[in-house]
């Protein structure tokens, strides 16, 4: 058979469709060569009513014929279905005309679970949308998020930026001889720079192959061979995990791939960028091809890196009918980059409005993790007082829109109130048209963070002030909306003018959603409550603005007068920000000829003269430094034994009480009774409460007990834990909510263990998630009596135990010890540096 061509049924090119034609019989293959467990295949050709094959390497693929129609013009199309959904009309000249696809959120849901259960009607998806409700925003969206991973390499490659020897190693990025005899020179150069470093092993190691560079361009051009292997795992890279939901780990780790190209450095060694229309694929290829035709134009002709993100974020946009958006950037509260971005921000930006129509505005971005108490006080606080001191000064260009607060939500925001006072004062004294957005409700952790921001902002109110533009990132989770704290926190919303902004699919990747018929939204909706949609940076997430509206109206059921609801509230914050943009560029304008000075100079003066931010902007209460608070009791895990994590007391929000049933006591009685200490030890959280309390009591100092503490604690942690035999380790993370990412480095990506889920909110679903994503196996047992659990559990059929028989998993998780005992051989711990 001669290849025909391919085309994909999803955005971020997983479900690749090849296609075939020989003597006018057109046959294809599917296969999913990013996704390593097989589950996304199997699911989809079990739903397909598909029969599964296998290809050369051993990989499950599709295959099957796609059949040939005669349209109404005598014209040959041939037609490809699934089920009885069409999905693709195919024409002899080599056009493939999509009409339906995969949604990230299906895709991801399909990935995980050995048993999926979402239907076909909100798996396989129409592509169409009602002229009348197209949404035309992104009110929420992440700078380095925004781009697809085939424009960040075209970037990549055209600027020649620097790519790091840790990637390729990481990737298995495949090198030609002499690519390879180079990058071994550099790395000896490299290596004897630190030659006095502290760092020993791996750590040293990696350190040093993050400093040896190839340039980009050399990578794929000069090995244009093997750019069909290293692409698509370069690719892979600048998106979240394929094969499930993630974990805000996760996402870190994705936003590190993702600088190397957004804030890329370019090479001192450049190349010809000849030979490019050779790069395996077209989109790349088109994109070159596009940006050196922008080198004829007098404005683009000296774009910088940043300036063609913008304009290629701008034609992303208009591709996708969206005519305004604000982009989340850190770089606006930093002292070094502010003035910069915004001077190449004005220089290029009109041009890019007059040919996209897009307009594009900044919230700055402060990060709400540095702002509790950290270890160095004082460069926590010189941190926030630059970021405030920063955005006072650039608060008066017409591009910046406002503020918002980022990062995983994993602590209270009333610990931020003294910031928010900030921004208040800012759209007082500064700029009345500046917003104030707030990531709030995004997990479970903190119901009443929604609440309580609008709280913190309106005590924050100077007399007579207005109250400012204000919205909500997420909403996800609150107090129960048809409860009465629900319907105050609605009224409130309603009455301030509150606007919400839902982003369905980074809910579902980032495991903050795996229930999609609890979600919220048609409850504000129906309460006369502004909303709107985001993408949260659709191209990390594999979506954008039609996907994820697609999705909306799917998978939550949204009716044509929902959907149409939340057009008119676009449409009345766009009338909104208009006229913000008019009015801050006249008095810019004026300021600029009053003063004699150029937008540099200006914002330069500004920042050097504001005045420092109030140093009470950390009075989080007092707080001690973990690592001092347990000197003497801090001690590393143990070399032999086999962890047994046991979640049910630690990973709860601020209003779930662990409710310890009898049955499960004696399960846990039983298990302790039945484990050998010389090959189990314990893994507990750092409140002390519920089964995590039972079990550290019945240990009785038979067996070894480990407690994860954040890095900073109360008197009254503290205090409790120092009253216990408890051992301590202490985590990196300041939040309680957050030790779930110290958990996965030392143990799931280390060693085997085991996994007891009691109860738990989402923190405890994370760490469900990220023991099945772990690089080691970890056998995962969870109650069917906690709700939220078991609901976390499902999601993960086949690789989770549920248990309600509390008799028959005492047997199970003994023997799970036990074989995870015999299985394992410490000289892995060895290998990974421990």
């Amino acid at each position: 058979m001669s290849y025909f061509g391919q085309f994909y049924l999803d955005k971020e090119k997983d479900i690749i469709v090849d296609l075939y034609l020989e003597k006018e019989e057109m046959s294809y293959v599917l296969r999913t060569p990013n996704h390593g467990t097989g589950n996304l295949i199997t699911n989809l050709a079990l739903m397909c009513g598909l029969p599964l094959s296998f290809d050369e390497q051993g990989f499950k693929i599709i295959k099957g014929t796609v059949p040939c129609y005669i349209d109404a013009e005598n014209r040959k199309v041939y037609i490809f279905r699934l089920r009885d959904t069409k999905v693709a009309n195919i024409y002899p000249d080599g056009q493939i005309e999509t009409k339906a696809s995969i949604p990230a959120i299906s895709k991801t849901l399909m990935s995980q679970t050995k048993d999926y259960r979402l239907d076909f009607a909100k798996t396989v998806v129409k592509t169409y949308i009602r002229r009348e409700c197209k949404f035309r925003t992104d009110l929420h969206t992440h700078m380095n998020a925004n781009l697809d991973p085939d424009v960040m390499i075209a970037l990549g490659i055209y600027h020649q930026i620097r790519y790091p020897l840790y990637y390729i190693k990481k990737l298995g990025l495949k090198c030609t001889d002499e690519q390879w005899e180079k990058l071994l020179e550099k790395r000896k150069l490299i290596e004897q720079g630190f030659a006095g470093s502290t760092l020993k092993g791996k750590y040293l190691t990696r350190k040093i192959d993050d400093n040896t560079m190839i340039n980009f361009a050399d990578l794929i051009l000069g090995n244009i061979q093997d750019a069909a292997f290293n692409i698509p795992r370069i690719r892979t890279s600048l998106a979240v995990m394929k094969d499930g939901q993630a974990v805000f780990t996760n996402l870190e780790k994705v936003y590190l791939y993702r600088y190397v190209f957004a804030k890329g450095t370019e090479s001192e060694e450049k190349r010809s960028l000849e030979g490019y229309e050779e790069i395996p694929d077209p989109e790349i290829v088109q994109t070159l091809r596009q940006i050196q035709k922008d080198r004829e134009d007098p404005i683009y002709c000296k774009n910088t890196l940043f300036q063609d993100k913008l304009l290629w974020i701008a034609r992303n946009y208009q591709n996708h009918g969206i005519e305004y958006a604000e982009i989340s950037d850190t770089t606006l509260v930093k002292r070094e980059g502010a003035v910069s971005m915004l001077e190449q921000v004005h220089a290029v930006m009109p041009r890019i409005f007059e040919e996209t129509g897009v307009r594009i505005r900044f919230l700055a971005a402060i990060r709400r993790i540095p702002l509790t108490i950290m270890k160095d006080q004082i460069a926590a606080r010189d941190y926030v007082r630059e970021n405030l001191q920063v955005l006072q000064a650039v608060a008066v260009d017409p591009y910046v829109a406002g503020s918002d607060i980022v990062g995983e939500e994993i602590n209270d925001i009333r610990e931020l109130k003294p910031l928010i006072r900030e921004l208040v004062r800012i759209a007082a004294t500064t700029d009345p048209t500046f917003v104030i957005r707030i990531h709030a409700g995004e997990n479970d952790s903190l119901r009443d963070n929604v609440a309580n921001s609008i709280r913190c902002v309106k005590d924050s109110l100077s007399p007579g002030q207005k109250m400012p533009h204000m919205r909500i990132g997420h909403g996800l989770y609150t107090a129960n909306l048809k409860s009465r704290k629900g319907q105050q926190l609605m009224r409130e919303i309603r009455e301030n003018d509150v606007m919400l902004e839902f982003q369905i699919t980074s809910n579902v990747r980032l495991n903050n959603l795996s229930r999609l018929d609890k979600h919220p939204l048609k409850s504000y909706l129906h309460a006369g409550i502004w909303c709107v949609q985001g993408t949260d940076g659709g191209a990390l997430y594999g979506t954008d603005s039609i996907d994820e509206e697609l999705s909306l109206e799917k998978m939550l059921d949204l009716s044509f007068d929902d959907l149409v609801q939340m057009c008119r509230a676009e449409e009345h914050y766009l009338g909104i920000a208009r006229e913000a943009f008019a009015s801050k560029s006249e008095k810019l304008d004026k300021m600029l000829e009053e003063q004699q000075m150029t937008l540099s100079q200006l914002l330069t003066a500004r920042i050097r003269e504001g005045e420092p931010a109030d140093e009470k902007l950390l009075s989080a209460g007092k707080k001690l430094d973990s690592t001092t608070a347990f000197e003497g009791r801090i001690e590393a895990l143990p070399a032999k034994g086999i962890p047994v994590i046991l979640v049910g007391g630690s990973y709860n929000n601020d209003s779930h009480v662990t409710r310890m049933r009898p049955e499960e006591c004696a399960m846990i009685d039983e298990i302790l009774e039945g484990s050998d200490p010389e090959k189990v030890f314990f893994v507990i959280g750092h409140r002390l409460k519920g089964f995590e309390k039972y079990l550290l009591e019945k240990c009785r100092n038979r067996f070894a007990v480990y407690a994860f503490v954040p890095s900073v604690v109360t008197v009254q942690e503290q205090r409790a834990l120092l009253n216990t035999d408890v051992r301590i380790r202490v985590s990196i993370e300041q939040s309680g909510m957050g030790l779930y990412k110290s958990l996965s480095y030392e143990i799931f990506k280390r060693r085997p263990s085991v996994l007891m889920a009691f109860d738990g909110n989402s923190a405890g679903m994370n760490m469900i998630q990220e023991a099945k994503n772990g690089k080691r196996k970890c056998r995962i047992f969870v109650s069917g009596h906690s709700r939220i659990l078991r609901m976390k559990a499902l999601s993960l059929e086949g690789y989770v135990t549920i248990f309600d028989d509390e008799k028959q998993a005492t047997k199970e998780i003994l023997a799970a010890m036990e074989e995870t005992w015999e299985s394992w051989d410490p000289k892995d711990l060895r290998q990974e540096g421990v």
